[in-house]
């Protein structure tokens, strides 16, 4: 895969040198990356491009071989070619056929994954064993295992612990207005309670009027200083399951983005974990570091986070569980840290409150965020506003 991305640049106008590829190589081979596209983008930009007024080139270039492409750990031990993952049969397995498969732990199933990698020569269909469709292995598509890595594929179940595909995902619409009144009423708590805590500034009007009824005697007159003065940071979870709560998602964003002033917006993938980004569009090439958030945003900031937390345990608790890439700290850690920056920060979410108590990684994540869970309704909204207000 490597030398044909080498023949490729060349073929699009570029000139990497054999030296230069070998340094590239030279630097996977001491693992100065991990098996994340957008660490091996930085690097081969680096390493192969020597003259700067070619980088858009090598932009172009880098995205048409890569793309649909979020991890390279197959190329990095050997490619899996697409028709082993082309689905030929459905798969029908039954209920009791269903509740004799055993999830792996999360060791078990990458040391499993790698040792297929290295090891399969050809495609796969069916089975239990190795990588490909149908079947009741952990590794493949359109076939039924509990707890496995899906590559490729398209599923409605949702149901594996890391997803090895690039998915697009749109911003959200700020310009929704419909259904948003109700929203903004809620809202407007915060931005009432920023103005009960504002200093006073002089009036003048009232000075000079006041000033002239009392024969020249001056008569300062004081009012409350009425601008918009919370802060408010919000997070956004974007894509696979959040897809079916949009239409909410973007009436809060609408009304958000209209009642303050003071606004950050960023987006994430099932949890937060080192990197957020702002637009969507361009997630894999301009992310901005949660740490550098925690240290740019000071702790007054009113901190808002709006996701369904329904994902596997691992994305939250696991180094590595990330479904898009290598997260070397658990997404729990980094929730913990915005939690030490930002004294007001809630988790509001669009599922319903009923269904709360069947999702492991809802109630994790409840317990995480010491229960300042609330639903994304206008009750759970108003709860929600009092905790950042008070």
């Amino acid at each position: 895969m490597l030398i044909r991305f080498f023949l490729h640049l060349k073929a699009n106008g570029l000139k990497p040198s054999i030296g230069e590829f070998l340094s590239l190589l030279a630097a996977l081979k001491a693992q100065v990356i991990d098996s994340s596209v957008d660490q091996f983008y930085v690097l081969a930009k680096a390493t192969l491009v020597k003259d700067e007024s070619h980088f858009d080139r090598f932009d172009l270039a880098f995205k048409a071989y890569f793309d649909g492409v979020s991890d390279l750990s197959a190329s990095l031990y050997g490619e899996i070619p697409q028709d082993w993952l082309r689905a030929a049969a459905a798969l029908n397995l039954s209920d009791e056929d269903k509740a004799k498969l055993e999830a792996l732990n999360w060791d078990d199933l990458m040391a499993q994954l790698k040792d297929r990698l290295e090891q399969q020569r050809e495609r796969h269909q069916g089975g239990n064993r190795w990588i490909g469709t149908g079947g009741t292995s952990p590794f493949g598509h359109s076939g039924f295992n509990p707890a496995g890595v899906r590559i490729g594929g398209k599923s409605r179940q949702r149901q594996a612990v890391k997803v090895w595909e690039q998915r697009a995902y749109r911003n959200l619409d700020d310009s929704v207005e419909i259904g948003t009144r109700n929203i903004k009423i809620a809202l407007r708590m915060l931005r009432r309670f920023a103005r009960s805590g504002a200093t006073e500034q002089l009036d003048l009007d009232s000075t000079i009027h006041a000033t002239a009824k009392n024969a020249g005697w001056l008569d300062l007159k004081m009012r409350p200083e009425r601008h918009n003065a919370v802060k408010v940071l919000i997070f956004f979870d974007i894509g696979g399951s959040m897809d079916d709560h949009i239409r909410l998602c973007e009436e809060l964003f609408s009304a958000v983005k209209s009642e303050f002033k003071h606004l950050e917006t960023f987006y994430f993938h099932n949890f937060i974990y080192e990197r957020v980004w702002r637009d969507n569009q361009r997630r894999s090439s301009e992310t901005t570091l949660t740490w550098d958030i925690t240290h740019k945003y000071p702790g007054d900031y009113k901190v808002i986070v709006v996701g369904d937390a329904s994902m596997s345990p691992y994305e939250i608790l696991q180094a590595g569980g990330s479904v898009e890439h290598f997260n070397e700290e658990p997404g729990a850690t980094w929730l913990k840290r915005l939690q030490e920056a930002y004294a007001k920060l809630v988790w509001l979410n669009p599922v319903e409150q009923e269904r709360w108590d069947y999702l492991s990684s809802i109630k994790i994540t409840r317990e995480l965020m010491n229960d300042r869970m609330f639903p994304l309704t206008l009750d759970g909204l108003k709860r929600a506003i009092s905790v950042l207000a008070h």
